[in-house]
């Protein structure tokens, strides 16, 4: 029986059918001529020669290699358009033992990921990026990339790219090789036989530079796209052989692979029990114990409202922190305006029993409102039979609302009385405490001295809490 010898075979970490297409199940879904056929066969080769299939971990984003997960028998993510590094580094972190790839195009990595890259390249991290640069974005409708060469025409530059009107093409190889991290920086191309070797071999190193943990590597494979370019398939390899080089040219930028040191192992977590002490969740130095479930049951859906500078924030705060120390289940979500001062500012406050299923208040069952503005936008949303505390006299005549608890006081007035205006949303928060009964003044006290450092401030904030009080007793006596 005659023997024979295999010298070229389909990658063992491709699947074996392809099952995009039903009725196209031996070939993947890439354009006749385009380069990320070819970069998916060199990536395929390297994992299978380094033998880190089963370790290999790829992210894919946006664009034309959204589908690498349909082509590679391995673990794939698919991730937001330019998000890609983002999403490695929390893989490879969580995962150390993995070997992570970005699999990204020009668009994707040199546009909307361009913070993402550079970030992930200067911290160093410890994964591979495979970036596919064809010079115009291609699923989309072949609009101008940041990398289209100057006076190449696309359907958002008709005319020829301009450097004065649309700047230069970027360079991401030249950009990533001034940070002081990256370990390999490479550039290839796909134009003939003897670049797309030289590429495999590129692919190769960057790989193995993750397999044995000496940092981050990434290699741009300069890459033909007929389709969008509107050129046969030779035609559109000779251009990015002979025009695109120009403009990007190839060769490595950066080797360290042979006296790069070997990334240390990152530290052992702290035991959970001693996180409160290090987060400074506690007095002394023994860990807290852990508070018992009240016997209350409370679903308390709070919107905290006002202009920015009234305390919004923080009394949102205090109220989460108090009930937390209740032994409650709570979140607080802080929103505002462009404007920190003056501006709008709110947040949403949960504080309940059960378990939080989202931080957002749509629908409060507790309104606390320091300016007109505040309650004009949140007081039509209050659940009917929640209460609404709203820092003036009284309510406008067109707000009544009959069917929820109104307490309208002049808290900034009472607070001023008090040696300062900024007391108002404690002046509030005791008025509250008062008028429900909802939470524990001592677990309120408690939340703020955590939050406030100052003596002085801490001392008129528990006046001011005590005062709101005292002023909704008051009121109750008459």
């Amino acid at each position: 029986m005659a023997s024979y010898t295999v010298t070229h075979e389909k990658a063992k970490s491709f699947y074996s059918r392809y099952e995009r297409k039903a009725e196209l199940q031996h070939q993947t879904h890439y354009c006749p001529g385009c380069g990320h056929g070819i970069t998916h066969k060199l990536l395929a080769r390297a994992i299978d020669e380094l033998g880190v299939q089963d370790r290999m971990v790829l992210i894919s984003p946006v664009g034309c290699s959204v589908f690498a997960y349909y082509y590679f028998d391995v673990g794939n993510i698919q991730v937001a358009h330019g998000r890609a590094p983002a999403v490695a580094t929390a893989v490879k972190r969580s995962r150390p033992d993995s070997i992570v790839v970005s699999y990204q195009g020009d668009g994707d990595l040199a546009a909307i990921g361009t913070a993402e890259i550079v970030h992930a390249a200067n911290r160093g991290e410890q994964i591979m990026v495979v970036f596919v640069n064809n010079g115009i974005y291609g699923m989309t409708g072949g609009q101008m990339a940041p990398t289209t060469p100057l006076g190449k025409k696309s359907t958002t530059s008709p005319f020829g790219r301009n450097q004065w009107t649309e700047g230069y093409p970027v360079r991401m190889c030249e950009m990533l090789n001034s940070l002081e991290a990256p370990v390999f920086i490479e550039r290839v191309c796909l134009g003939d036989n003897k670049q797309i070797m030289q590429a495999g071999r590129a692919l190769r190193k960057a790989l193995d530079c993750q397999v044995k943990d000496l940092g981050f590597s990434f290699v741009e494979v300069i890459s033909p796209c007929p389709t969008i370019w509107k050129m046969e398939p030779l035609e559109a390899q000779r251009f990015v052989r002979e025009e695109m080089t120009k403009t990007f040219p190839l060769g490595n930028l950066r080797d360290r692979s042979k006296d790069a040191p070997i990334r240390p192992a990152p530290a052992a977590p702290p035991p959970i029990e001693d996180l409160p002490r290090i987060l400074g969740l506690t007095n002394g130095d023994a860990p807290a114990a852990a508070s018992p479930k009240p016997s209350k049951r409370l679903d308390l859906r709070i919107r905290v409202a006002g202009f920015g500078g009234q305390g919004v924030l923080m009394l949102g705060e205090v109220l989460a922190e108090a009930g937390l120390d209740a032994g409650y289940e709570v979140s607080w979500l802080p929103s505002y305006g462009p404007e920190m001062r003056s501006g709008t500012s709110n947040c949403h406050v949960r504080i309940g029993s059960d378990p939080v299923d989202s931080p957002l208040v749509s629908r409060p069952n507790v309104l606390l409102a320091l300016n007109e503005p505040s309650m004009r936008k949140f007081l039509p949303s209050v659940e009917p039979g929640g209460i609404v505390l709203y820092n003036a006299p009284e309510l406008p005549e067109d707000c009544a609302r009959p069917d929820v608890r109104v307490l309208a006081m002049h808290f900034t007035k009472l607070a001023d009385g008090l040696g300062s205006a900024k007391a108002a949303n404690i002046v509030m928060l005791g008025a509250l405490l008062e008028a429900t009964s909802l939470l524990d003044e001592g677990h309120v006290i408690g939340a703020l001295r955590g939050k406030v450092k100052s003596q002085r401030w801490f001392d008129l904030d528990v006046a001011a809490l005590q005062l709101g009080r005292k002023e909704v007793r008051e009121r109750a006596a008459d």
